[in-house]
This record gives C-alpha cells, sequence and structure tokens, in this order.
C-alpha cells in the first residue's frame, strides 16, 4: 500500500514539476493562471489534469483546438511515479529516502526546464540548495565533510570544463554539479559525471546515426546528468567496488 501511494504522489507531483519546469524559466506564477492549452488558451478542467489518464483519454490532444499535447507531460508524470515507488527498494525506509526524493523531486523539474528551453534555473537550485543542506544536516555523509568536499569537487570540475572548453558546459551545469556533490560526496560525484557524459555520448551517438538530431544541434545535458546522477546514487557503490576488482584481476 506504501509502494502504490508513493507512485499515486509521484503521478501528482510529476504533474506539478511539469508546471513548475515549464512556468518558471519564463518566470511565470506556478500557481496562476490555471493549466490551459498553450495553443487556443482552454483552461483545463480537474477531470483534465489527471496525471497520465487524462492523456491517454483525449488520445493525447486539446479538448478545445484538438491541437496535439506534448508528450513530455505524461512521460514526466510516470517516470516521477515509477522513481518515487522504486526508490525505497534501493536506498531502503531510512532517512536517506528523503533525501532520494528530493533529488528526483529536483531532477524532474530540471528535465523539463532543460528540453523546452535549454536553461537549469538559478532559482531552482537556489531552492533546492537550502532544502539539500538542511537534509545533509540531518542525515549527513560519512565522513560528514564529504560533501563539503563533494561541492568543492563538482564546482571546480565544471568550471575548469566549462573554461578550458570556452562554453561547452552551461553555467547551470556548473552550479548544478556543485549542488549534487553536496548530496552525493566526493566519489560519486565523480562517478556521476562520468556516468553523465557515458550516457550522452551513447544517446547522442544513437540520434545523430538515426538522424534524430542534426550535426552541431546543440543537445540539453540536463537528462544525462539526471540518469547518471541517480546511477551513480543508487549503485554507486557497487560500480566502485566492481570497478576496483576489476583492476585487481588485470594487474
Amino acid at each position: 500500500m506504501i509502494i502504490m501511494l508513493l507512485f499515486l504522489y509521484g503521478l501528482l507531483l510529476g504533474s506539478f514539476f511539469n508546471v513548475v519546469g515549464f512556468r518558471v524559466p519564463l518566470k511565470q506564477s506556478i500557481i496562476f493562471p490555471r493549466s490551459a492549452c498553450p495553443t487556443c488558451g482552454h483552461q483545463l478542467k480537474a477531470h483534465e489534469l489527471i496525471p497520465v489518464v487524462s492523456y491517454l483519454i483525449q488520445g493525447g490532444k486539446c479538448r478545445g483546438c484538438k491541437s496535439r499535447i506534448s508528450p513530455i507531460y505524461p512521460i514526466m508524470e510516470l517516470i516521477t511515479g515509477i522513481l518515487f515507488m522504486t526508490t525505497p527498494l534501493v536506498v531502503g525506509w531510512s532517512g536517506e529516502l528523503v533525501v532520494a526524493l528530493s533529488l528526483i523531486s529536483m531532477f524532474m523539474i530540471i528535465v523539463v526546464s532543460d528540453i523546452h528551453y535549454m536553461i537549469i534555473p538559478d532559482k531552482i537550485l537556489i531552492w533546492f540548495a537550502g532544502i539539500f543542506l538542511l537534509e545533509r544536516n540531518i542525515w549527513p555523509l560519512t565522513p560528514w565533510w564529504g560533501s563539503i568536499l563533494g561541492a568543492a569537487v563538482g564546482f571546480f570540475l565544471l568550471f575548469v570544463i566549462a573554461f578550458v572548453s570556452k562554453g561547452g558546459m552551461g553555467g547551470g551545469d556548473v552550479k548544478l554539479y556543485a549542488l549534487l556533490g553536496l548530496v552525493l560526496g566526493f566519489k560519486l560525484v565523480l562517478l556521476s559525471f562520468f556516468l553523465s557524459i557515458l550516457y550522452g555520448a551513447v544517446i547522442g551517438g544513437l540520434a545523430l546515426l538515426f538522424k534524430l538530431v542534426k550535426r552541431r544541434q546543440p543537445i540539453p545535458f540536463g537528462p544525462f546528468i539526471a540518469a547518471g546522477t541517480l546511477t551513480a546514487y543508487y549503485w554507486g557503490s557497487e560500480i566502485i567496488d566492481l570497478y576496483l576488482r576489476f583492476l585487481n584481476h588485470s594487474f
């Protein structure tokens, strides 16, 4: 029952995260006005706002003008629900679960914003910085200074890359990795960066191969950061141990 409740909460919050991700970069209120069709302005009623279900019933179209609704909405709602539901099975039923759900929440907002506007809003990072500082004070890493070192490593690693590449990494990515270092610590934030680059290279390469994107076309890095970070957060210790055992056998 608790797992199913987490899934339902994830669906509902995923719908809210969509709104935040779409509106905050435009400096719009996340409360008013009510959600509406971006094409015809039709204000959505309660039965049109049921996460995932409304999209499927309406065939992915607005009831007013019949224009196509972005599939990002139901996809992000469903992903949030699945992550909320499965995360306790990985991190357990402890205080760390609160940190994990906060991390997922931040990523859902960032992914929506980055996909649509290629922006990671400072306002979102500042808001979650306060949340993570509080949470890491209550449920600290071991050792306690791991968060401080992780934040420093995350910031300077991305800052150096952004400086050397002359804008290859955006300022939002630099600030985001400082925040991720605070949550993960220095070992996992390094693994997070490696996995993010790996996912980006593989998926970006496939997108080029199948001509889904054009050469030199900018691709939002936020979704890859989310995937790489959650992989490192959930299974980082196991991945590092496996890598060290591989090195021992090799040499």
